[in-house]
């Protein structure tokens, strides 16, 4: 055999056992890339899991407090017309109170009696002009004047 072909064909086996060998190479390293690359979704799937069981927390938490909010809103409302219904009926008794001290004699002098106090008067004063016993005309005096 020639020397010259011999030479080639060594240098062909070579060339060949090289080119195997870069083969193995990059395929296990294209393994080890896979197995990184699994990890790597592995991570973000337990990531997306995790967000969204987050997620469905936040959600019931919030429909529990738009719950919450309207109850309270119609608790307000219930109030809101209570509230109108006692004014009214306050106003009514006002009314009722001052139709009542109007018509009734004895209130009128108790009210002069208050309007005297308040107006300055002295006891003797408010005794004589509206004709009341000394203990009553104290106990106006004393309440009214402390008032004022």
């Amino acid at each position: 055999m020639n020397p010259w072909l011999l030479g080639q064909a060594i240098v062909i086996a070579i060339l060949l056992v090289l080119l195997f060998w870069l083969l193995l190479k990059q395929r296990s390293s294209g393994g080890e890339q896979l197995a990184i690359l699994q990890r790597q979704l592995e991570q973000n799937n337990q990531q997306l899991s995790s967000a969204q069981s987050e997620t469905e927390e936040l959600r019931a938490g919030i429909i529990g407090v738009g719950q919450r909010v309207l109850t309270l809103d119609q608790r307000v409302l219930t109030l809101e017309n209570e509230l109108q219904q006692l004014q009214g009926a306050c106003a009514e008794l006002a009314e009722q109170q001052q139709a009542l001290s109007l018509t009734d004699p004895e209130s009128k002098i108790y009210t002069r009696a208050m309007k005297m106090v308040q107006l300055g008067a002295d006891l003797d004063e408010i005794m004589r002009e509206c004709e009341l016993p000394r203990a009553e005309a104290e106990l106006l005096f004393n309440l009214h004047q402390a008032k004022t």
